[in-house]
């Protein structure tokens, strides 16, 4: 029962770690989906003046869909590797982040 309550805190620092990494990679994929779908090198920022709302929003939604994604897959694949390792799955009954 005491490695149950200890595994989520010392899972802290390895998920921080993995939080840094998808967010790393889900930029990645991003820039070369944008390069892919508008063949241009910069995604619009929303306070780009030469850029109209469809475009900007068309970046937002598909930056976090991209994001969304990988930090999914990066968690789970987190998850299971602590659980195989340990036998703990390193959530609260509940599930879900903090």
């Amino acid at each position: 029962m005491a490695k149950k309550k200890k595994l989520p805190l010392a899972y802290k620092p390895l998920g921080f770690v993995l939080g840094w990494t998808s967010g790393t990679l889900a930029g990645l994929a991003f820039q070369k989906t944008w390069k892919a779908i508008r063949h241009e090198d910069d995604a619009p920022d929303a306070l780009d003046r030469d850029r109209g709302w469809g475009e900007i929003l068309l970046a937002a939604a598909v930056q976090g869909a991209i994001f969304a994604v990988v930090r999914s897959a990066v968690d789970r694949a987190g998850a299971t590797a602590i659980e195989r390792s340990t036998g703990v799955w390193p959530a609260d009954e509940k599930g879900g982040r903090d």
